[in-house]
């Protein structure tokens, strides 16, 4: 069970500033804490590396030993099997909402647009023609199809994306490098280009089954080229390569108008301080009523048409 003591809560996806500060405000440490994730990862899978139940519930009693040394542990994104037995442990369950679009055999993009509400399959057209009419043209590269340039130009999207949002960018060249040596069979890049130049590029990262939308950028503002670049493009690759879910990432409601339906996400966290733990307790309690609500909200506003 990798473990990660961290000093802050940046990468993680699952929010818990607020209770950080509360700590802080009531002259309480919240930092260090212990972290079992997959680091700048929001994606669902094991957390507890053993094959049976018994070993599972080893690892998390020893996790929670070690958490007597901090402030807390954080589990985030295990699978819904996983956090239901850290909750049988005594940690305090969390649920989230993420956006993933399914591949029902399709044979083209036409095909799945002809499963969406007359209302959105035309809006998606409308967005993919005025992105052509602006004169745009988009590649998708493929392992070892993705040059060293084309890793340098990403990167510079991805910093100007983490710029635009006044935050700082995690990762660096060196790292996208890396990724391209040792996992190319799994990379898919696609490259918005206007006249000749790179104007945007998106990284995914992807298995038979699987694809992961990661990270987007642009250096020119075209208008709905994200949607192109980030959705519709990736979209008819999985299509193309009969890849079964394409997980959209953190949050992103506007997803949903393009196919994207809501799936439940899972964390589980314990904190040592007693009075704290109530309190996060019942506010979870409240959140996940919230949850629920949202979800049935977004399901009656299902991109797809009514089956007869």
């Amino acid at each position: 069970m990798p473990l990660y003591a961290k000093s802050h809560s940046y990468g993680e996806y699952v929010f818990d500033w607020a209770w950080a500060d509360a700590y802080h405000r009531h002259g309480l440490s919240y930092y260090p804490k212990l972290l079992g994730a997959i680091p700048f990862s929001p994606v669902t899978g094991p957390r507890l590396l053993a094959r049976d139940g018994e070993t599972r519930a080893l690892l998390v009693r020893a996790a929670l030993r070690l958490s007597q040394e901090v402030s807390s542990l954080h589990v985030l994104f295990p699978a819904e099997p996983e956090a239901r037995e850290m909750e049988g442990a005594g940690m305090m369950l969390r649920r989230s909402v993420q956006f993933h679009w399914e591949n029902r055999g399709y044979a083209n993009f036409d095909e799945f647009l002809s499963d969406l509400a007359s209302a959105k399959r035309k809006k998606i057209r409308q967005e993919r023609r005025r992105v052509q009419e602006a004169g745009v043209r988009v590649r998708r590269l493929v392992g070892a199809e993705i040059r060293d340039e084309n890793w340098s130009f990403f990167t510079r999207c991805y910093n100007n994306t983490y710029r635009a949002h006044h935050s700082t960018p995690y990762l660096n060249l060196e790292f996208f490098r890396r990724l391209g040596e040792t996992l190319p069979e799994h990379l898919l890049m696609v490259l918005a280009e206007l006249d000749g130049r790179p104007i945007a590029s998106a990284l995914n990262i992807f298995s038979p089954e699987v694809l992961y939308g990661r990270y987007w950028g642009s250096v020119t503002h075209v208008p709905l080229l994200h949607f192109e670049v980030c959705y519709y493009q990736v979209l008819d690759f999985c299509i193309e390569r009969g890849i079964r879910i394409f997980e959209g990432g953190a949050q992103g409601e506007h997803k949903l108008a393009r196919g994207f339906m809501p799936n439940p996400t899972w964390s589980a966290h314990w904190l040592r301080h007693p009075e704290f733990s109530d309190a996060v307790e019942k506010f979870l309690a409240r959140e996940s009523q919230g949850i629920e609500r949202y979800v049935d909200e977004l399901n009656e506003r299902s991109p797809f048409r009514a089956k007869n």
